[in-house]
C-alpha cells in the first residue's frame, strides 16, 4: 500500500507513460524531518521494483497492491531507473563520510 508518493516529473501534466519506483517506506525514515515509519516483515520487505512506460493510474494500483508499505516515486518516461536518477537521488541523502542523513 502507498504511504507516500515522491514526484519527480518534470512534466508533471504527463499521466499516460511515466516510470515508476517502490521501495519499503521505512527506507526514507533516513531522510531529515521523516515520519518514522516500522519495520516491516523480513518476507514482505520490498527493498526495490520498477515499472517502465506504465500510465499513473497503472502505478498508482501497482504500489498499492505491494505486500508492504511503499513510497512510490513517479518520474518522466526514461528518467527514473534507466538512467540510474533514483539511485543517484537517494545517495543524495546520505554523507559519504560520516554515514548521517543530509538535511
Amino acid at each position: 500500500m502507498i504511504w507516500n508518493i515522491i514526484d519527480n516529473r518534470a512534466r508533471r501534466y504527463r499521466w499516460k507513460l511515466v516510470d515508476a519506483v517502490v521501495e519499503a517506506v521505512e527506507h526514507d525514515n533516513s531522510c531529515a524531518d521523516s515520519d518514522q515509519a516500522p519495520d516491516s516483515h523480513p518476507h514482505h520487505i520490498v527493498d526495490y521494483d520498477a515499472l517502465e512506460a506504465v500510465s499513473v493510474n497503472e502505478a498508482i494500483t501497482w504500489a498499492m497492491n505491494q505486500p508492504c508499505p511503499v513510497t512510490l516515486y513517479l518520474y518522466d518516461q526514461g528518467k527514473g531507473f534507466g538512467n540510474r536518477e533514483h539511485f543517484s537521488e537517494m545517495a543524495a541523502r546520505f554523507d559519504a563520510n560520516e554515514g548521517e542523513t543530509l538535511a
